[in-house]
């Protein structure tokens, strides 16, 4: 009772003080839990790493009101779904977009796990659609656009910002929580060289197996497979990948974009020729940190 009454405290002043802010997901313990002694860990070293996530929660970057475009994006960092590399593929991707005058909400979400979880595999997506009902239900709040709010991810958070984007529902009107109200479909994703299919050939085999196990149906493999799940409804996507990319092959985007112009949904793509993987910003890379521009530049496109 405790912790939900400060949590609905919390609520209640967002729309003052969201900036910044860490918002709790869930009102006690999320879906799948299971008490025990696994715990949340980070590693601080030249990239802050979080694993063991226990309480997942959202981070608000909100730009100057001055600036606000609208736009928001909603940010997965990667890690193999293992640990999430958090300020790299994070904090301090919200804050480029800040600087562009767009909303930036950096998740952090549950990774797979037989200890604390009843059912490892859904949880990274249960989390990531309560994260995108959230901001649309605070995007007035929070000056955004509810029509305007896409996914972003990483590597292995690529993986998910892609699962939801063909893996989203239209909220259950019936609920009393206002927030499970609200659909989840991603009104745009981007795509850093994300994992996308779970094929084993082309996949990366350590996010593969943290989220499915080592011996998986071949109807759990196709379901998270995104490339095949994209239709006619999957948002508009732009895909970022560099073709010497070890961990994760350039095939995962190009095999996603394909699917996109077979379905005729807006796509557009970016392959570099260096980068290797999980490059995050690359700001002191020359050519390949040009990428944040090209990804404002695509935003622009879609809405101004």
């Amino acid at each position: 009772m405790k912790y939900g009454l400060i949590l609905i405290a919390l609520l209640v002043a967002l729309p003052i003080s969201a900036q910044n802010q860490v918002i709790p997901l869930w009102e006690g313990e999320p879906p799948y839990y299971v008490q025990s002694d696994e715990e949340e860990h980070h590693e601080v070293t030249k990239i802050t790493r979080i694993s063991g996530v226990q309480d997942p929660e959202i981070k608000v970057f909100l730009p100057n009101a001055s600036r606000a475009t609208g736009e928001a994006v909603l940010i997965c960092p990667g890690g193999g779904y293992r640990i999430l590399a958090w300020d790299w593929e994070g904090e301090n991707v919200a804050r480029m977009f800040n600087s562009h005058g767009i909303a930036a909400v950096v998740l952090k979400y549950r990774l797979p796990s037989q200890v604390s979880q009843t059912e490892p595999t859904k949880v990274p997506l249960c989390d990531a659609q309560r994260a995108m009902r959230m901001v649309r239900h605070y995007a007035k709040d929070w000056g955004i656009s509810q029509d305007k709010i896409g996914v972003m991810g990483f590597s292995a958070g690529g993986h998910l910002a892609s699962t939801l984007s063909t893996h989203y529902d239209k909220g259950d009107l019936s609920n009393a929580d206002p927030i499970e109200r609200q659909h989840c479909r991603p009104d745009f994703s981007i795509l850093m060289y994300g994992v996308i299919t779970m094929d084993e050939e082309t996949t990366h085999a350590g996010s593969r197996r943290s989220l499915l196990g080592d011996n998986p149906s071949d109807e759990l493999v196709e379901y998270y497979s995104s490339e095949k799940q994209v239709d006619e409804q999957t948002p508009p996507a732009i895909l970022i990948h560099s073709t010497d990319d070890r961990g994760v092959p350039v095939e995962n985007s190009l095999g996603y974009y394909m699917a996109l112009k077979e379905h005729e949904v807006k796509a557009e793509m970016h392959i570099y020729p260096y980068g290797g993987h999980g490059f995050g910003l690359a700001d002191d890379r020359g050519h390949l940190g040009t990428w944040p521009d090209r990804v404002v530049d695509w935003i622009k496109y879609l809405y101004r």
